[in-house]
């Protein structure tokens, strides 16, 4: 059975004192839960702060990206090794604002996600496409080749027990359109399969596939109820403390997965 995956991703938002806050409601609404990961993925100089207030917790604690060498000569960069000792256990590898906004490629994106692998990290791996590609009829093609790219060739146990996909379809993040339920189910559906072509169905069925696109409270469970959606990769609905509970929240009923 795979555990539904729900992670805040904050972006370039909030501050130390509104962080503090959240993870004090963090912490009195989501630390006991059992039945579902909460992650929240704040920026780099919130890192161990957040780690700090969420010790104890269970609540997972990631960066937004990472660098691929350990050391060296890249301003403004930090080191997978970095976010590990921070206290990190997770990041996020391939966001469609690092694909498109800072322009990595699934060769960039495949060394962080090494990077991280290597230094201990498990890894929430994005693919998707743009509405120009979705227009095109091309998403198929464009979300199994970032998926070969970024796991072709790994250890299988690691893909099922310490990587995360998470479609985001591009043109959903921030416009306030949605996948719908079936077209997330789609893609889903598509990737697991592929996976099971590449690893074998016993590690396909065991790999948690998040959906991120403009997820809130008002859609979060038709989302949810889709076979192959195991989760969430949340943005604008994970700043507010009250917002993130209530997608968290829904996930107390039953769904087997």
């Amino acid at each position: 059975m795979r555990r539904p995956f729900i992670a805040g991703n904050w972006k370039m938002h909030l501050d130390g004192a509104s962080i503090s806050a959240f993870c004090a409601a963090l912490r009195d609404g989501a630390s006991d839960r059992e039945d579902v990961t909460v992650g929240v993925f704040p920026p780099f100089v919130y890192l161990a702060q957040v780690v700090d207030a969420l010790a104890g917790t269970g609540i997972v604690v990631g960066a937004q990206t990472c660098h691929p060498e350990p050391k060296g000569a890249f301003t403004g960069e930090v080191a997978a090794v970095q976010v590990k000792d921070a206290g990190a256990s997770h990041v996020l590898v391939g966001h469609s604002e690092r694909r498109h906004v800072f322009g990595e490629t699934d060769e960039d994106v495949r060394a962080r996600l090494d990077a991280a692998l290597a230094c201990g990290l498990d890894v929430i791996l994005c693919v998707g496409e743009t509405i120009e590609e979705r227009q095109a009829d091309r998403t198929g093609e464009v979300v199994a080749t970032q998926l070969d790219a970024g796991t072709k060739g790994l250890d299988p146990e690691t893909l099922a027990n310490r990587i995360t996909i998470a479609y985001e379809p591009v043109w959903a993040i921030g416009t306030g359109l949605t996948a719908t339920p079936d077209q997330a189910q789609e893609v889903h559906t598509m990737i697991r399969s592929r996976l099971a072509g590449a690893f074998g169905s016993d590690i396909a069925d065991r790999v948690i596939i998040q959906y991120g696109g403009s997820v809130k409270p008002a859609n979060v469970a038709e989302l949810m109820a889709c076979p192959d959606v195991d989760g969430a990769l949340v943005g604008g609905a994970s700043l507010e403390p009250g917002s993130f509970a209530s997608l968290i929240e829904f996930e107390s009923q039953e769904n087997p997965r």
